[in-house]
């Protein structure tokens, strides 16, 4: 059964949920950073600019069921339609790929270096997903 879409403050309520959770979960990333824990806060990363996605998506009303439909969706309807650079696009793939063989690949091990470059630039795509969010 398709869930129909939400509206008006409900949509609001959820769009600003996404957002906050992305924010949360960036700053968990922090801890574990802080912590050495870096396989772990690579997936943090993830989740934290996936959240700021699934924001986007719900707000334009735009469903995707999986993390691989979230991201070919965000590319389809905001990378390829010139709405947000295609920086964002591979930076994303990025980590999408970097959290499933953190997560799944053995012997994959994440260093501080990694996450000390790659740290801003997830601040700098959630950052810029909320401009267009807020648009």
């Amino acid at each position: 059964m398709k869930q129909k879409p939400l509206m008006g403050d409900e949509l609001a309520a959820l769009v600003a949920y996404r957002i906050q959770r992305a924010k949360d979960t960036l700053k968990e990333t922090d801890i574990l950073l802080h912590e050495g824990h870096y396989n772990a806060a690579v997936n943090r990363l993830y989740y934290a600019c996936y959240y700021a996605v699934t924001a986007l998506l719900v707000k334009n009303n735009i469903a995707a069921e999986t993390h691989s439909g979230v991201k070919q969706m965000f590319s389809l309807h905001f990378v390829a339609a010139g709405k947000i650079s295609k920086q964002y696009s591979i930076f994303y793939s990025r980590l999408f790929n970097d959290r499933i063989s953190g997560d799944y690949d053995d012997f994959v091990i994440y260093d501080r270096e990694m996450l000390i470059e790659i740290r801003p630039k997830a601040e700098d795509f959630i950052t810029s997903i909320e401009k267009l969010v807020n648009q």
